[in-house]
């Protein structure tokens, strides 16, 4: 089997991550005439295009296979300073750029239950980057081999992947007390959607529809939407009466407790499988990663 420099690989995640050859170049802090060279002997070693030189950059197929490889080499890094830092406390320094620790989560979970459970993690030292997507895309991200693990609506296990479900994350519609008072007072129904704005977070969110659709039992809807790509400012969003929005029961239970917003369809909740994928690999990095997500899961979340 061949053996890859690792320079050369850290050459190319460093140029899909970043975006360009001028900022792989200042992260990797090397001149970007010496990104090129490596890029190029990479291919040449491979005997094939490793990255499309479009805008954005997106790695070649066999580019994303390099690219997974990366990864798992960052993994075992990581686990090997891990027992390294144990036996000797001294023995590492401190993380370079390179070594991140990448998962993807969508945006709901980093707003309510995911970030405590990566808590204690991140306190003792696990260079982590969370990238966010849609939770019917993350897994994407995984497939690419630009992540190690990913939270998602997706059930079935990439080949050379684990699977771990979850449990249930319940929506519901909400709207500011003034809002629904003046535009809503029969609360929502299938007559008055139509003229109701509502909040959602980008073009992919399609829990808006969804959950219109199952409350009034309809096979499709047509919405008129706004779009605020954070959950947060999705909440910001409606409590200054842009709107009605979809969002995590978690993100808004206690103000809807205080009645700054309303449920303004009482007893509807569609919930939402999620599910956590990632490399199935021996990793004492992974393993922690995987527990300390279960646990969090598996105390907020509902049960699948």
């Amino acid at each position: 089997m061949a053996t890859f420099d690792p320079a050369a690989l850290e050459a190319l995640a460093a140029i899909v991550e970043e975006g360009g050859f001028e900022r792989a170049a200042q992260r990797l802090s090397i001149t970007q005439s010496a990104v090129s060279q490596r890029l190029r002997a990479l291919e040449a070693q491979v005997g094939t295009v490793l990255v499309v030189r479009t805008r954005p950059l997106r790695p070649t197929a066999a580019g994303q296979l390099l690219l997974k490889h990366t990864k798992q080499m960052r993994l075992l890094r990581a686990d090997l300073e891990r027992d390294l830092r144990d036996l000797a406390p001294s023995s590492t320094g401190g993380t370079r750029e390179e070594e991140r620790i990448s998962l993807a989560i969508n945006a709901d979970s980093i707003a309510t239950w995911a970030l405590p459970a990566l808590d204690a993690l991140a306190r003792q030292g696990l260079p982590l980057e969370i990238i966010t997507d849609d939770q019917d895309f993350t897994q994407d991200w995984l497939r690419e081999g630009q992540v190690l693990g990913c939270v998602t609506t997706v059930r079935q296990a990439l080949r050379g992947c684990k699977v771990l479900p979850l449990g249930a994350m319940n929506y519901v519609a909400i709207a500011e007390a003034g809002f629904a008072r003046e535009r809503l007072p029969q609360g929502l129904t299938q007559h008055n959607f139509r003229d109701t704005p509502f909040v959602a977070f980008n073009r992919k969110d399609d829990l808006q529809g969804e959950f219109v659709a199952q409350a009034f039992r309809l096979k499709r809807v047509t919405l008129n939407q706004l779009f605020v790509p954070s959950s947060e400012g999705q909440v910001r969003a409606v409590l200054a009466g842009w709107g009605v929005s979809v969002v995590p029961e978690l993100l808004v239970r206690g103000l809807v407790a205080q009645g700054t917003l309303v449920d303004v369809a009482p007893g509807t909740r569609v919930p939402v499988q999620l599910f956590w994928h990632c490399w199935n690999l021996e990793s004492a990095v992974l393993d922690q990663l995987t527990a300390a997500i279960a646990e969090a899961a598996r105390k907020d979340l509902a049960p699948a």
